[in-house]
């Protein structure tokens, strides 16, 4: 019997119950700097130091948490549904959780890739420091899609969504685009459902099952829901 294909699109949401806080969080401030303001193109040219700076921070506090109740949830979808997740987040809280298709849309934390070839990309679990050469003697920087830069996965995982046979959205607010797009990829009369303690504004025209909690503890909501499909 084939399986159904199960797409899960997550975002920062089911990481804040891991202890990770989001862009959002504490006043949206680090180091007095808007998040949004440290990690865009603009702010590698004029200060690399404190862009580097704020991603050895965050990498740090991703290696401080652990994947929780909603992560290993997913992950135990794997054996009944041919599934995806498509993730906004840059936390391997999925993959250490057991899930082994896990496409990161705005990249990894514990990537690497020099300035001068985005192909050439390294792992990496401490920090990255100015004067931290590629092979090609590029400056290395964080295999991260920044603000103002295009996200070169979105058409991958827009084919993914247009073939789910099931879709659901968890811990994202659906409002960073291209992301928050995704929705419009589905065919038409899936089921499709958004787990959130806050459940977001979307398009009408699209039935949706919402379960209003967090993730953790709507996870087994969500998966009684799909038993019964």
């Amino acid at each position: 019997m084939t399986k159904k294909k199960l797409v899960i699109l997550t975002g920062a949401g089911i990481s804040a119950e891991s202890g990770l806080k989001t862009f959002r969080d504490n006043g949206g401030l680090w180091e007095g700097h808007k998040p949004q303001e440290v990690a865009n193109p603009r702010a590698w040219q004029r200060n690399p130091k404190m862009v580097l700076d704020f991603y050895n921070f965050r990498r740090s506090e991703v290696l401080k948490v652990q994947p929780n109740a909603a992560h290993i949830g997913l992950a135990e979808l794997q054996d009944q549904y041919d599934m995806q997740i498509i993730t906004q987040n840059v936390d391997d809280l999925h993959e250490r959780a057991g899930s082994r298709n896990v496409l990161h849309l705005h990249g990894e934390i514990f990537k690497m890739r020099s300035v001068r070839n985005e192909n050439k990309i390294y792992d990496i679990t401490g920090d990255i420091n100015l004067g931290d050469k590629a092979e090609d003697g590029g400056q290395l920087r964080p295999h991260i899609v920044w603000f103002e830069e295009p996200v070169p996965l979105i058409t991958k995982a827009a084919e993914i969504t247009s073939e789910a046979d099931i879709f659901v959205v968890i811990g994202t607010s659906l409002v960073v685009y291209p992301a928050a797009g995704l929705l419009d990829y589905t065919q038409p009369g899936i089921p499709v459902f958004i787990l959130d303690k806050s459940i977001p504004e979307h398009r009408s025209g699209i039935r949706i099952t919402t379960i209003e909690a967090p993730a953790t503890e709507g996870i087994e909501q969500l998966k009684t829901l799909l038993a019964a499909l």
